[in-house]
């Protein structure tokens, strides 16, 4: 039972998939919690067959693999009981807005069923936790100090307030033990600043983010047609691609890191 006032049945829903691209991913689980008028919950879960194998990197986050999917449906049998499935409905979900509708939408669209949203009424759960429960400097600040932030947005007192942050939020987290995305044990916080770095800034490249590490630890482009792919392999295979963005709308920083991997992939010899 639910105390939502309702005038529609709203459908919560929750995708697993292949991975985070809406124009590439395949939906590898649905779960549909559907809270109808009365008050009543009706739930519905099913694996789905993606028809394309599982990044092992994804499964590892999801704990979904090919093996557990290969003898699942596929999206595209049972598009249209699921479509009736939530007709009439408006639908919710947590970061749904940006992820879980429009690859639901996709997927829809792809098994030729029309599965129309103008009508339907959206409810993302994260907007509203992000709105109530701000995650600003001031709400830190609150929350690790138990001080009020004054005269915010002043530069002295917003780095004071910053200070007194890593310094509360080491005293408070250190030792904690969590497990990482292979079930093994480890301790984020430590009062070590090489620790912090390796946590909260260990993947950057270049600050526009154009660039990151895979789990190699080797640069690989973050956006456009080569998104994933080594950047040393893209400029060996397409050198024009390093003068296109060279001459592009990018930071300096970008273009000196890219820069700064060619040279080195030369002087390696994986260029020349």
């Amino acid at each position: 039972m639910h105390t939502l006032k309702l005038k529609k049945p709203l459908a919560f829903f929750d995708l697993e998939t292949t991975g985070l691209s809406i124009q590439k991913g395949r939906i590898v689980e649905l779960s549909v919690v559907k809270a109808l008028v009365n008050g009543e919950i009706t739930v519905k879960t099913t694996k789905v067959n993606p028809e394309m194998p599982i990044p092992t990197e994804t499964s590892m986050i999801h704990g979904i693999y090919d093996d557990d999917v290969k003898d699942c449906p596929t999206f595209k049998s049972f598009a249209k009981t699921l479509a009736q499935f939530l007709e009439g409905c408006d639908l919710a979900g947590f970061n749904s807005n940006r992820f879980d509708v429009p690859m639901l939408v996709e997927e829809f669209l792809r098994a030729g069923v029309d599965f129309d949203i103008k009508n339907r009424r959206l409810v993302d759960a994260q907007r509203i936790f992000h709105l109530m429960e701000p995650r600003n400097l001031g709400a830190a600040y609150k929350f690790y100090c138990g001080k009020n932030l004054e005269n915010a947005h002043s530069a002295e007192a917003d780095t004071m307030a910053t200070f007194e942050i890593l310094n509360a939020q080491v005293h408070r987290y250190e030792g904690i033990v969590m497990k990482d995305d292979k079930g093994q044990d480890y301790q984020p916080i430590q009062n070590d600043v090489q620790v912090l770095h390796n946590l909260t800034s260990g993947k950057i490249v270049d600050f526009a983010g154009r660039m990151t590490l895979n789990k190699d630890n080797e640069e690989v482009f973050n956006f456009g047609k080569h998104s994933g792919k080594r950047v040393a392999d893209v400029l060996k295979q397409e050198p024009g691609y390093y003068d296109w963005m060279m001459k592009g709308d990018f930071t300096l920083d970008t273009k000196r890191k890219l820069t700064e991997i060619k040279m080195r992939s030369a002087f390696q010899g994986k260029l020349f």
